[in-house]
């Protein structure tokens, strides 16, 4: 039997297929879509596999059956062959509007035309692609006497491409939403249609006219419609998977959640097979989206209150130009992840996010070090002293490297003077700092006798932090008279309690005390 190839890069379902590539069974889902409903939108981070589903759904829509022999969908699905209609923005840069949308939408249309081998109108159609689109799908029902079907991928590239530019986003916007009224208009030319996006702006502002549009983001039922679970890696790539440390893998790549189970970005796991099973941020290397760093840099804000920040349904679906939620923009983008779900009395939902795995916090926080410094090196120049202090349990060297990490930080990069008497603005300094070398830090980490400032764990060793700011107080005060070790006495580790009072005068640490337990 010949060895499966992994399907790098690959968003061609015919492709994966017919040449033996490793394929997870999403047809589950294509049944569940053209079964119960008629129009979709799905939200996803980028190379979670969208475009891979759609080119799925294209095909089996256009009747296409054989290529689903041995998959779920195979005897399920009547196999109906409707023309299909597919508008894809993922491969633009629309930093230039209006000569790349031009360009992006003769080209689109004119694909269309020629695979559905429809008569080519007339080329000032293409400059209105409300029209265009309203002909290609009235010639394409005309001529197969069928409805049609429309997949539209990276709906919002456009939008986001120019978010730090409002006037011109707000231009895209506008543009892209007459495009999409058309889909209301046709309503009964139409048998399907799918919108897939990263982000998810709200209803009123993109998709006023399409009030059918059904969002599938957050529904269990779709909740692994792309990604990997850990049964898939199991048993689909049960071979290719074979002597990697499967707790390393679920600690680095596993975590994302939209109500289903537990996903992979499918980006990182093949990458991860393709380099020997080496451990790498893969899928963060592939390039943060520019709007994303952009608005970071801009907007200050305490990273530990990322980690189990809180947010409601209106919030995270209310994405738009004009308002811009740090919290919505990084779950959007794969960067936060619901962990879990709770529902008031009235059945309203709201939802605490986090950092899905160790590969986004790494690489988040060495952005934001990036950012606080004005260096790349840190988590080199500091990252083995750091890791011998803690295998040590050396808290005098601990705290030898973080004054001379905050000695070196200009820090009007990041915030305004008067928040340096916070204790969060140190507690955020430490989070990132740690974080960007690779551990895994808890900020506000919950006991039953209130809230511990910091946690790190390590596979021998738990090290309990508080932090003070321009106070006498002992630093270890309300560590002892809390008790907040006892919720890691059961784990067999080595526990030990470091307070640190900083002066904001000082911009630096003038004190600490330290204790193991």
């Amino acid at each position: 039997m010949a060895i499966k190839r992994l399907p790098i890069g690959m968003q061609t379902f015919s492709e994966l297929i017919k040449n033996n590539y490793y394929y997870v069974d999403k047809t589950p889902f294509v049944y569940k879509l053209v079964s119960s409903g008629k129009f979709y939108f799905l939200s996803r981070p980028r190379r979670f596999g969208k475009t891979l589903f759609l080119d799925t759904l294209a095909e089996a829509m256009a009747g296409n059956r054989e290529l689903f022999k041995g998959l779920y969908l195979y005897d399920k699905y009547d196999f109906k062959s409707h023309p299909v209609i597919r508008l894809s923005f993922g491969s633009g840069d629309y930093s230039k509007l209006q000569s790349e949308l031009e360009t992006a939408f003769e080209l689109m249309f004119s694909n269309n035309y020629r695979e559905l081998k429809l008569p080519r109108p007339d080329a000032s159609t293409y400059k209105n692609p409300k029209l265009a689109l309203a002909d290609l799908i009235q010639r394409a029902y005309d001529r197969y006497e069928a409805p049609v079907v429309v997949l539209i991928d990276e709906y919002d590239k456009p939008i986001l491409d120019n978010l730090t530019r409002p006037e011109v986003a707000r231009e895209a916007r506008d543009i892209l939403k007459n495009l999409y009224s058309v889909l209301k208009d046709y309503d009964r030319y139409i048998r399907l249609a799918f919108i897939t996006g990263v982000s998810k702006f709200s209803k009123l502002s993109l998709f006023s006219g399409l009030n059918n549009l059904e969002d599938i983001t957050v529904d269990p039922a779709f909740g692994e419609i792309c990604g990997y679970t850990q049964e898939d890696l199991e048993t689909d790539f049960a071979e290719a998977m074979e002597g990697a440390r499967m707790d390393l893998v679920q600690l680095w790549y596993n975590g994302y959640s939209y109500l289903g189970k537990k996903l992979y970005n499918p980006f990182d796991i093949l990458l991860f097979l393709s380099k020997g099973k080496t451990f790498s941020n893969y899928w963060w290397q592939t390039g943060s989206p520019g709007f994303l760093i952009e608005i970071l840099k801009r907007q200050r804000y305490y990273l530990p209150d990322l980690e189990n920040s809180r947010a409601s349904e209106e919030l995270l679906n209310a994405f738009d130009i004009d308002r811009i939620d740090i919290r919505a923009l990084l779950w959007q983008a794969g960067y936060l992840t619901i962990k879990d779900i709770q529902t008031n009395p009235m059945g309203v939902r709201f939802f605490t996010l986090g950092v899905p795995n160790i590969e986004v916090q790494y690489s988040l926080n060495q952005f934001f070090l990036y950012y606080l410094s004005d260096s790349q090196d840190l988590p080199i120049k500091f990252g083995s002293q750091i890791e011998a202090a803690l295998e040590r349990a050396d808290m005098g060297a601990l705290v030898g490297v973080l004054k001379s990490l905050f000695a070196g930080i200009p820090y009007n990069n990041y915030v305004n003077n008067e928040i340096v008497s916070a204790e969060g603005f140190w507690a955020s300094l430490v989070y990132v700092f740690l974080s960007a070398i690779g551990y895994r830090v808890v900020c506000e980490d919950a006991t039953n006798q209130g809230r511990i400032d910091m946690t790190l764990e390590t596979f021998t060793d738990v090290f309990i932090i508080e932090f003070k700011v321009d106070t006498a107080e002992p630093p270890l005060g309300q560590i002892e008279r809390r008790r907040y070790w006892e919720k890691y006495q059961g784990l067999g580790k080595r526990i030990h309690l470091l307070g640190i009072t900083f002066s904001s005068e000082e911009r630096n640490i003038t004190g600490w005390e330290a204790k193991s337990i």
